[in-house]
């Protein structure tokens, strides 16, 4: 039986994740991967409460939604495995195993492409994905991408996959037509997250050793600018308005909310603990934020920038998804 957990079978009051039956009604519970505890806690998002925690592979630490949103992928990079979610019912669908080192992983827009970070093998991994197909990846090409691939995210017309390389303080361009790399530019210490804003125009990463978030014209391989964040700038979510976007400062516990309009720092949220990946609510209103050194998550009220609410999960929270979500810029 899958290491998900999935021992009962479904019926009565309880999904096969031992969820209760409500939990769809609520649109699905909030994930948080525990990277330490190899688990996934779930989160009532309204009572703010945890309601289960289901086992998975060793170190889970990043999730994504599949492009039709029926399934959430949680990667375990140490057990080389992805499970598929129901992300209304926390339910385990599937376990693709023999996935090496999934550290990051996502999809591109045009639903052709899924890619993994192997952070600790050096590479980028590229596969066909098909929806229908009993095999939903196809292994296409491994690209050697030394140090440390750790962050990805795809251009607006699926050609190119940036990677940041967070040891040699690198972003690399993959062309995704070609399966190679294009370029690699030095950034600065230890590169960590990378988007691209809503205008596909610019590129921006945290750079952990430096404290700031470098922003780059990514198709002229142009450094447009440095803004000063806070220590340890890390991993970013789009606000959902297409202009904002939040950065996790991660030893500076806080949050800094970028205005892309203007290159500047609008707003800093205090989040004790490491904070990390972050989840915005549909609404707009909320976000969800992993700690990754205080076994926590903690609820912010943006219009306000104050905590709602701290709970307590697994070891090590890392990433963090939910189904009525944001969009991703």
């Amino acid at each position: 039986m899958p290491s998900g957990g999935a021992a009962s079978q479904p019926g009565g009051s309880t999904s096969p994740s031992g969820l209760p039956a409500s939990t769809a009604q609520m649109r699905g519970p909030v994930f948080v991967l525990n990277s330490r505890d190899a688990s996934v806690s779930f989160i009532d998002p309204i009572k703010m409460t945890v309601i289960g925690e289901v086992n998975v592979g060793k170190e889970p630490h990043h999730l994504y939604p599949t492009p039709d949103a029926s399934q959430v992928i949680v990667a375990s990079a140490m057990s080389n495995e992805l499970h598929w979610f129901d992300p209304l019912r926390g339910q385990l669908s599937q376990r693709i195993r023999q996935i090496d080192d999934p550290y990051q992983l996502g999809f591109s827009p045009d639903r052709k492409w899924f890619a993994t970070a192997a952070l600790r093998l050096d590479r980028v991994d590229l596969y066909r994905y098909n929806q229908r197909g009993t095999e939903p990846l196809q292994m296409i090409k491994r690209i050697l991408l030394p140090k440390a691939p750790s962050h990805l995210w795809f251009s607006a017309d699926s050609r190119t996959l940036l990677a940041t390389l967070q040891d040699s303080g690198e972003l690399a361009a993959i062309d995704l037509e070609r399966q190679e790399v294009l370029w690699k530019m030095y950034i600065g210490a230890l590169t960590a997250g990378v988007i691209i804003t809503a205008d596909d125009r610019f590129a921006l990463v945290g750079v952990m050793g430096e404290d700031h978030v470098a922003v780059l014209d990514w198709r002229q391989r142009q450094l447009i600018g440095r803004i000063p964040t806070g220590k340890g700038a890390h991993n970013f979510r789009g606000a959902g308005d297409r202009r904002h976007i939040y950065v996790s400062n991660r030893v500076e516990n806080t949050i800094s909310c970028l205005d892309t309009s203007q290159w500047r720092v609008v707003a800093n949220l205090a989040v004790p603990g490491g904070p990390d990946c972050m989840e915005i609510a549909a609404d707009l209103k909320t976000m969800w934020v992993t700690s990754r050194f205080a076994r926590a998550v903690h609820v912010l009220d943006l219009p306000s920038g104050k905590i709602l609410q701290r709970i307590s999960v697994g070891r090590s929270p890392h990433g963090v998804f939910m189904y009525q979500r944001a969009p991703w810029l």
